[in-house]
Parts: structure tokens; C-alpha cells; sequence
């Protein structure tokens, strides 16, 4: 990999996390295959050769156990879920570029290559450890046939996953209280033999990684805590009968079910496969397209390319929950085997609904099928997804947030640029506006809007690709109210000509800078303004040139939705979960997806106190309007950042723990409420003096509606 700004030389890979083969998809699961698709097409239009691959995770427990539940082999269980996935992906045009899965051939091959390597590099060793045990049904419980208590923070754990705490990875044993998922009976623990990767090795080596990764600061920030705590080696043996076995083939006296007698070979755990995945795919595509098109060993291989040693820029698209196995595991395994490291890490918050995680028991979610059979068209769900805060903060999807974003921006602002520019060129120039070239302001307009695409791109913002679009839509409809071709047609016919192309320029540039957000809208667009060939070919530069085509009439891209009909949507979806927490209203837990922890606040509105205090005490409370000036995150801690912040009188440092939750690169500007009379307080050996104020557990940050002044003291 390099460090140099996009586009580079070296061939680029675009991964997302896999989802698991165990449920229907909803739009919280899409967040993060639309936010990679919405990069790894941006990356292509600045010019970056670039493959978009992922694939079907078919492996571990929760796949075994559903199978079991519903009376079918896992292998078509999963299968049956990846082919869906494979259909449902394209209707959001989330188009990878290859789309496995982790059971075909070749992810097989290399995942148990990979292994030996990690073996004959004396990376591996066996080892006698605890695993869970149902006395009571005779059979082992890996994973997530067990669940209980996380030894870390107390949180009710997976066997695998603390999902509902500190979501650190837990190792065969560490759960505490252990009970099996398959029949509630007490576990106990047994001794039992298992393969493990030396990952404590790696630790000097992760550290150096995480200064160099690039990406999202919380796939950067999380990691450090665990390898300053100290990093265990990783179980990469279980004790089942579904998944890639463990090269070699010897016998172990190792069975889920079946007492001390039986003897099983082992499997790899799914996390070992997972990853080897995003390999496995590009790999395939590939074949598939030629060596020449794109060289899967270049990218992923130290050493293969003269020009690139280092191998090609491999960008990762996950969920935070996921952010341990592809910083700490994942790149160790590459390093020890002397592959490419990754560039970077991109680390999604999750989607809430209405302010409240996602649960699918609860049927409390909206589905993708859903979306589509409400007959909306899957790039306005691309936008808000992308753009709707930062990308590592989670996003509260709620129809009427998703109307207003839709009829302000997407048919208040980029539509009527666009529509009304390219019908009144059309009533007016039938074989379109004629200009030498843009004017020169438009131009530079238009460049700027470039830079800011590629500047987006290199800083890892989907939300600012958008951004980048609409802003120039916002100038393309002031330009044109400026200028009044209208009025200009009678008075000065050339000047009316030369603003209608210019308009027309901008509209071309939109479609050549929007295609990564709105693909299908787009090449409508291109289709409208009779240029050649398809938007999706485009790079940047074509935006840059003037309209060449003879424009068809216009049809409005996007359409407004009316409050009745998010009404209607509102009604619909609170009589669902309303029915659906009726049936099961003793049930208290909710369910999480591996990518994705699916009720991120479960709490309940907290009563009011009852006890009172003076006006005189509250007015012992020193609260003031500040502005946030800098902003960083403060090495080694998870959640808290480092905030300058003007008071008026004085500016002060202040720690806040808002890291996980807001983007730290959009705080500086940001206007905020400041108990400025708290005591002063150490964190991380950052002296805090005062307290930035905030509502609930996504740490709303309070401001002011009017511009008060830094200093101006709240009554």
C-alpha cells in the first residue's frame, strides 16, 4: 500500500463486511454495503483501478443453529441466504464486483494455504483449554451454543462476543454463568485441546499498523486499548461439524456432541475464513476478467509487483462491532504471511429507528424488501444513508427524517437545478446551448467541486461525496436566479445562451459526481443530456468538459414525499412492531446480527426526580455558550476527545466522551452548552476543565437556535 492521495498506481480493493447466511437484510445491514459501493465507486471515477468485492459468510454457530432449528443441512441453509443476498444487493445498486462465499473452492483453498503458512512460520501451537459443555444433553457448546456473562464488563455475552456490552472478543472459556442457547441448561467448562495464533507476537508490530491505518478514528482508537492491556493469543479451532477444516486432517478427540469416545477433526473458527474471503473473491474476479484487467496477487501479495512490493491499497467497509478482528487479527495474519496490510479501515456506526436500536425479534426494523415494495427507488435510501451524518455515528432513520431529507435536497435543491435548467434549454436550444466553453466562474466552480470529491475520497466521507454534489446543485439554482435567462432570451440572446450552457455544464459535472451516491439516477441524467456511452464510465475529467450532446426533454428525477403518505408509512410500521412485541412481550432481549449490534439503547424514557433544588442553587451552576475551536481524539481512550473551547473570556480544554459517537472531524465550529464551574478532573492525563452538555445515550449535543456569543451565560 502507499500513503499517497487517491488515485494512485497500485491497484485498489474495496471490501465490506460479510454478511452473515442467517436472515433477511435490513437497512441498517445496508449502510455499510451502500457506503461501499458509494467508495469504491467514487474511487473509480477519480480514476483508481479498483475491485468492489465481498461474499456470504456460510460458517459458524448461528448459521448451524438456525439450520438445526429448521430441519435442514447448514451448507443449504446458508446457501438458500446467500443467493438471496446476491439478489437483493443489486436492487440498491450495490454493485460488487465479484460476490462469493466463504464454503465455494477457493476461499477454502487459501483460507487452509494461509494456515500452513501461519504453522510452518511457528505462528501456531496447540493448547489445553475450558470449553463449554451441556452435561445434561451431552455436547459441547462453542461459540454461540453458549451464552452468559462478559468477564470484562458484566454484560450479558455471546460465547464468542461481548454484543451487548464493551464488544470485545471473547475467547473459548471467558464467558462466566455459561448456559447452552440450545437447551438453557447450565454449562460447565471441560478441558479439551485446541490450535491458537501467537497474536501476542504481533503487538509491537499492530501498533505501528494503527498509526499508519487510515480510515475512521474509531478503527484507529479502539484497537489501542486492547493491545495496551495486553493481547491474548486467539483460539482459531471449535469443536463442530460445520466450517473449513483444519489442514492436515488429524483426528481429535474434539466432538460438539457425542462424549469423550467420539473423534472429529476440527474446524477452523469463521472468523479464520471470514476475512480470507475478501482475498478469495478478488481472486475470482480476476479469473474472471483477466490478469491484465485486474492482478488479485498484486494487490493482496508483498513482493509480487517490481513497481509496488508492498502490495495495493485495500480499503475495509465494516461495522463497528467488527472493528477487533480487522485491526488486530486480520492484519496479523497478513503480516505473518506476508501479505499486503491494509490502507484503511472504514468503521460504520448503526442504524436506529425512531431513536431505538433495530430488532429483528421484535420485527422493529424496516427491510430491505420493504423499501422496494413500497415502491421507492433505491437511490434516495443511497443518499440518506451516505450522507446522514458522518460515517462512524450512528443514524436515526425515521420516515418523516427521511422525507425531509429526500424533498429538501433531493428534490428541493439537486432536482429543481436540474430540471428547470435542462427544460428551459431544451424549449430554447433544440440542439442544445452553443458556447466555446463554461464560463470562467462556472469552471472554476466545477473544479472546486472536483476537489472536493477527491479531497471526500482521501479523507474517508461518504457523507461529504454528497455534500460535494449538492453544493454545487445549491450554487448551479443561485447562478441561475442570478442571471435570469429568461429575461436575457429578448434582451441579449448571446448571454441568455452562454448561462444556459453553463447550466448545462453543471448539470453534466452532477451526473458524473453524483453516480456514486445515485447510480441509476445519474445515467438518466447522462441519458437527458444525449451524452455517449454510460455515467458509469466517466471519470472526473468528463465533468470538467462542456455538454457535447443534443438534450432530450426533461423528466424530474426525483419525487416528493408527502407527508400523507409518511403517515400512512408511520402507521404501518408501529401496528407491526406494535403486533409483533404483543406476541413476544415477556421476551426482553432483543436480537443482534454479526455485523451489526441491533438494539443499540433499549432504555426507557427515565422518570422525572423528585427531588428539587433552590433557584439560588441553580444559580450557583456557571452554564455557558461555547464554541468548539479543535478538536482530537486522545490516544488509548475509546470514547474521549480533546476539545478547545472559546468561552468569551477565556478559552479552555475540556474532555468529552463523544469519539463513538460524532464525527471529532465535524466538532470544530460546533456550538455547545458548558457547565464552565465543574471541577477540574484528569482523564488519560488531560486536565478537563468543565463539562460539554448533552442528552441521552448519542450524546446530543446542546446548542443554541439563535447566535449567541461565546460566553453568554445560560439563565
Amino acid at each position: 500500500m502507499s500513503h499517497d492521495d487517491f488515485p494512485t498506481d497500485r491497484p485498489a480493493v474495496v471490501t465490506c463486511g460479510l454478511p452473515y447466511a442467517n436472515g433477511d437484510l435490513h437497512i441498517g445491514h445496508l449502510r455499510t454495503y451502500v457506503g461501499g459501493d458509494v467508495y469504491s465507486r467514487a474511487l473509480e471515477r477519480l480514476g483508481q483501478e479498483t475491485a468492489f468485492v465481498s461474499g456470504s459468510d456460510m460458517h459458524g454457530t448461528p448459521v448451524a443453529v438456525n439450520a438445526e432449528q429448521e430441519g435442514v443441512s447448514p451448507e443449504k441453509f446458508a446457501l438458500d441466504w446467500h443467493e438471496q443476498y446476491a439478489e437483493t444487493f443489486p436492487k440498491f445498486n450495490v454493485e460488487f464486483d465479484n460476490y462469493g462465499h466463504t464454503h465455494d473452492e477457493t476461499n477454502t483453498e487459501l483460507t487452509q494455504q494461509l494456515v500452513r503458512d501461519l504453522d510452518e512460520a511457528g505462528h501456531l501451537y496447540e493448547k489445553e483449554i475450558m470449553v463449554a459443555y451441556d452435561p445434561v444433553d451431552d455436547q459441547y457448546l462453542p461459540d454461540r451454543y453458549v451464552e452468559g456473562t462478559c468477564p470484562y464488563c458484566g454484560a450479558h455475552a455471546r460465547g464468542d462476543e461481548c454484543d451487548e456490552g464493551c464488544q470485545r472478543h471473547l475467547e473459548p472459556g471467558e464467558v462466566e454463568e455459561p448456559e447452552s442457547t440450545i437447551t438453557g441448561n447450565p454449562a460447565e467448562y471441560r478441558e479439551r485441546t485446541h490450535k491458537f495464533f501467537a497474536v501476542s507476537e504481533f503487538s509491537e508490530y499492530l501498533s505501528g499498523f494503527l498509526d499508519r491505518l487510515e480510515g475512521t478514528s474509531n478503527a484507529r482508537n479502539q484497537p489501542r486499548e486492547w493491545i495496551e492491556q495486553g493481547l491474548q493469543d486467539w483460539c482459531i479451532t471449535r469443536d463442530m461439524d460445520w466450517g473449513i477444516d483444519y489442514p492436515g486432517g488429524e483426528a481429535t478427540e474434539s466432538p460438539r456432541k457425542g462424549g469423550e469416545t467420539a473423534e472429529q477433526d476440527l474446524v477452523l473458527y469463521v472468523w479464520v475464513d471470514a476475512p480470507i474471503e475478501y482475498i478469495a473473491s478478488t481472486k475470482q474476479y480476476s479469473e474472471r476478467v483477466g490478469s491484465d484487467a485486474f492482478d488479485w496477487e498484486a494487490a493482496w501479495k508483498e513482493g509480487v509487483s517490481d513497481d509496488h512490493p508492498e502490495g495495493g491499497e485495500i480499503v475495509h467497509v465494516i461495522g463497528r462491532d467488527i472493528i477487533q478482528h480487522h485491526t488486530i487479527f486480520w492484519p496479523a495474519m497478513l503480516e505473518a504471511t506476508d501479505h499486503a496490510e491494509p490502507r484503511a479501515v472504514m468503521a460504520s456506526g448503526f442504524v436506529t429507528l425512531d431513536g431505538k436500536g433495530f430488532s429483528t425479534s421484535r420485527d422493529r426494523a424496516v427491510w430491505a424488501d420493504e423499501y422496494l415494495e413500497e415502491g421507492f427507488h433505491p437511490d434516495p435510501l443511497r443518499y440518506y444513508l451516505a450522507t446522514n451524518g458522518g460515517f462512524q455515528q450512528d443514524v436515526d432513520f425515521s420516515w418523516e427524517k427521511f422525507a425531509e431529507r429526500v424533498n429538501t435536497e433531493l428534490v428541493g435543491t439537486v432536482g429543481n437545478f436540474l430540471y428547470r435548467s435542462l427544460l428551459f434549454a431544451h424549449r430554447n436550444y433544440e440542439d442544445g446551448p452553443d458556447a466555446d466553453a463554461p464560463s470562467d466562474d462556472v469552471a472554476a466552480r466545477i473544479d472546486e467541486a472536483i476537489d472536493d470529491v477527491a479531497a471526500a475520497v482521501n479523507d474517508y466521507s461518504v457523507r461529504a461525496l454528497g455534500d460535494a454534489v449538492t453544493d454545487l446543485a445549491r450554487f448551479g439554482n443561485e447562478y441561475i436566479q442570478r442571471n435570469e435567462p429568461w429575461k436575457l432570451v429578448d434582451e441579449d440572446p448571446e448571454a441568455a445562451e452562454q448561462v444556459i450552457y453553463d447550466c448545462v455544464a453543471l448539470a453534466k459535472a452532477i451526473a458524473v459526481l453524483f453516480e456514486p451516491l445515485a447510480p441509476e439516477k445519474s445515467e438518466r441524467l447522462w441519458e437527458q443530456l444525449g451524452e455517449p456511452g454510460s455515467v458509469h464510465d466517466a471519470t472526473v475529467e468528463a465533468a470538467r468538459e462542456g455538454p457535447a450532446g443534443d438534450l432530450s426533454e426533461p423528466t424530474e428525477l426525483f419525487e416528493q414525499i408527502e407527508d400523507e403518505r409518511v403517515e400512512a408509512l408511520n402507521e404501518k410500521l408501529e401496528a407491526r412492531v406494535a403486533e409483533s412485541e404483543g406476541d413476544d412481550e415477556d421476551d426482553e432481549e432483543s436480537e443482534t446480527d454479526a455485523d451489526e449490534a441491533d438494539d443499540t439503547d433499549m432504555t426507557d424514557i427515565e422518570p422525572l426526580s423528585d427531588d428539587r433544588i433552590s433557584f439560588d442553587e441553580f444559580q450557583e451552576l456557571d452554564v455557558r455558550v461555547g464554541r468548539i475551536d479543535e478538536a482530537e481524539g486522545i490516544e488509548g481512550a475509546d470514547d474521549l476527545v480533546k476539545l478547545t473551547v472559546d468561552l468569551g473570556a477565556e478559552t479552555r480544554t475540556i474532555v468529552a466522551g463523544l469519539k463513538q459517537l460524532h464525527d471529532v472531524d465535524e466538532l470544530p465550529d460546533t456550538k455547545v452548552i458548558v457547565l464552565a464551574n465543574m471541577e477540574k478532573a484528569e482523564l488519560f492525563g488531560v486536565e478537563s476543565n468543565g463539562m460539554v452538555l448533552a442528552a441521552g445515550e448519542e450524546a446530543d449535543l446542546l446548542t443554541t437556535y439563535e447566535d449567541a456569543a461565546p460566553g453568554t451565560k445560560v439563565k
